[in-house]
């Protein structure tokens, strides 16, 4: 796991404040690309550990699959990682939005196998871990505007780390509780 460079982790007006719960669960010490690979592997052991009908659960009328969940993990990183790309590379474009919900209903996560999702995550995850490694410590700091927020290179890359902590604790309490 060495190699991986320190981050420290982001001040209050680097991310958008409806990402500050995100923020919250993430490591206060830097080591956020180690803990990126980490919960990375964690999460793929656990999709790996259930049985199709449990990935294809709802919890709830409306509330997506533990499939559309990691699609939507993939997606949400794929987009972070852009993001934090072009802001790190000195794009001052303002970057959009995106509708969560319209991603999830036109993913058809639930039609694909869960290793073609997990082996599509992986590479997902290993592409942004050496781009997020890749930047400078002036490229970090840069700012730029998301989503009509104005965030830094390392809040993106902090709200991916937290994002997908928020996802596994919705995981571990909606979707597993009866599981034994």
């Amino acid at each position: 796991m060495s190699g991986w460079r320190k981050i420290d982790k982001p001040q209050p007006g680097e991310y958008a404040t409806h990402a500050a719960p995100y923020l919250e669960l993430t490591p206060e010490d830097g080591p956020i690309l180690i803990h990126l690979q980490r919960t990375g592997e964690m999460l793929a052991g656990l999709y790996r550990s259930l049985p199709e009908e449990r990935l294809l659960y709802r919890y709830a009328t409306g509330k997506w699959t533990m499939k559309e969940v990691l699609l939507h993990l993939i997606d949400d990183e794929r987009i972070y990682a852009y993001r934090a790309l072009a802001i790190a590379r000195g794009d001052t474009t303002p970057l959009p939005g995106f509708n969560q919900e319209a991603y999830a209903l036109a993913s058809r996560a639930n039609e694909r196998p869960v290793e073609n999702l997990l082996d599509e995550y992986a590479l997902v995850r290993r592409s942004t871990l050496a781009l997020f490694n890749s930047f400078t410590d002036e490229m970090l700091l840069r700012r730029g505007n998301a989503d009509g927020h104005s965030v830094t290179v390392r809040g993106l890359i902090y709200h991916v780390a937290g994002h997908e902590q928020h996802h596994l604790k919705i995981i571990r309490e909606r979707y597993l509780k009866n599981v034994e």
